[in-house]
């Protein structure tokens, strides 16, 4: 059995989607009370014993009391927020990553997640779906939904989309295996170039609807000036408590809409990589890729935006779950200098400007194609590493 990640549109009404934002409010308010506490707790007691998730779901009862308006709230997302903060605060102090952060409700991207308890969370039928403290409500789903869930997160996008993220059970299923071994060499014109000469390529999704985008980024502009004036008029007659930005409606209509586009090129984006890694997890049996540093690469102010939107870390991660959930193998190695040597006699020719695509080799005069002869350099380490281990 594996756990998977199954995302559902979902349709709350006007009552359920005022639960929802009151969710929202009371995991971000939790958030941020049990932050200041165990900030303060640290100043004053550098020596103090390290409070674990089970310590803050303790502290809830008095919270609730002292605060009873938190009684509404959905208990098991209070204790997943509890969770979360604490492995947040372990990280930081493993070093791994920065300090957690207040949360704010003017993040465009809002969330909870409540576990399942007494199947609160359940399948009415194959269009609704029985959360937490919200009912029934409509779905849709391209999948069909494993009965066992374990937990759901509920977001909400800038755009007023609702989701349901279910962290479902399901079979362990295997593609046939092919007995084929790929080594794959990561670029910018192309997507993906693999030893057995196939190239994937680039589609980029941003200059497709960039004159769409652009439109209405003009008027954003325009309208968010437009706003800040106003109010700087109002401020400047006495006015003590001006309309905010976000209550002037066309300054909003051109935010919601240029949210729209970039919503709609992250979805082709992911949709397109999708596709790619279940069709090479399905084709070879050992997928061998690079190990790039990406945020090294974006430095270079011409290719940045290039390299960005060509999204290679979250390829490298959907192989590696793909790999995992489908029996088959994930191998990383180092890039170094698979883009010098020839595939064919392993002669380093020096390194090659980015405008070189094809060369012969000096020394066995094989003509080289720099992406291929790359793809089956990493090929080769990636066989090498998997017979030393």
């Amino acid at each position: 059995m594996v756990l998977k990640g199954l995302k559902l549109r979902i349709y709350p009404d006007t009552y359920q989607q005022e639960m929802i934002d009151f969710n929202f409010g009371a995991n971000r308010f939790i958030w941020n009370q049990m932050l200041d506490m165990l900030i303060k707790r640290y100043e004053n007691n550098k020596d103090s014993k390290f409070l674990n998730a089970f310590d803050l779901n303790n502290l809830l009862r008095q919270l609730k009391i002292e605060y009873p308006w938190l009684r509404r709230a959905e208990s098991t997302s209070l204790q997943s927020t509890d969770h979360d903060l604490v492995e947040a605060y372990k990280r930081f102090f493993k070093k791994s990553h920065n300090f957690p952060k207040f949360k704010s409700k003017k993040y465009p991207k809002q969330s909870y997640q409540s576990k399942c308890v007494n199947k609160n969370i359940k399948m009415i039928d194959k269009t609704y779906i029985q959360l937490p403290k919200l009912g029934a409500m409509k779905f849709k789903s391209g999948k069909h939904v494993p009965k066992i869930i374990k937990s759901v997160t509920i977001r909400k996008s800038f755009t007023g989309k609702y989701y349901a993220v279910l962290l479902v059970e399901c079979e362990n299923q295997t593609f046939e295996k092919t007995k084929c071994t790929v080594g794959i060499d990561l670029g910018v014109a192309d997507l993906a170039i693999t030893s057995d000469g196939k190239k994937y390529p680039t589609i980029r999704f941003d200059k497709l609807l960039a004159g769409k985008k652009h439109y209405w980024e003009k008027r954003l502009t325009r309208r968010w000036l437009g706003a800040i004036q106003h109010i700087q008029y109002e401020k400047k007659f006495g006015l003590i408590d001006p309309k905010p930005l976000e209550q002037y409606s066309n300054y909003m209509k051109a935010k919601i809409m240029v949210a729209k586009y970039n919503e709609k090129i992250a979805n082709q984006r992911i949709d397109y990589l999708h596709k790619l890694t279940t069709q090479l997890v399905k084709d070879y049996d050992v997928i061998v890729i690079e190990d790039l540093k990406t945020s090294n690469l974006i430095k270079n102010h011409k290719l940045a935006r290039a390299i960005a939107n060509q999204s290679w870390r979250e390829l490298r991660s959907m192989l590696e779950y793909k790999c995992s959930w489908y029996g088959k193998e994930l191998v990383v190695v180092n890039p170094y200098k698979t883009s010098q040597r020839c595939s064919n006699c392993a002669y380093d020719d020096g390194k090659h400007t980015l405008d070189v695509r094809e060369w012969t080799c000096p020394n066995c005069h094989t003509n080289l194609d720099r992406d291929i002869n790359a793809s089956k350099n990493i090929k080769k380490l990636g066989l090498e590493q998997t017979l030393v281990n």
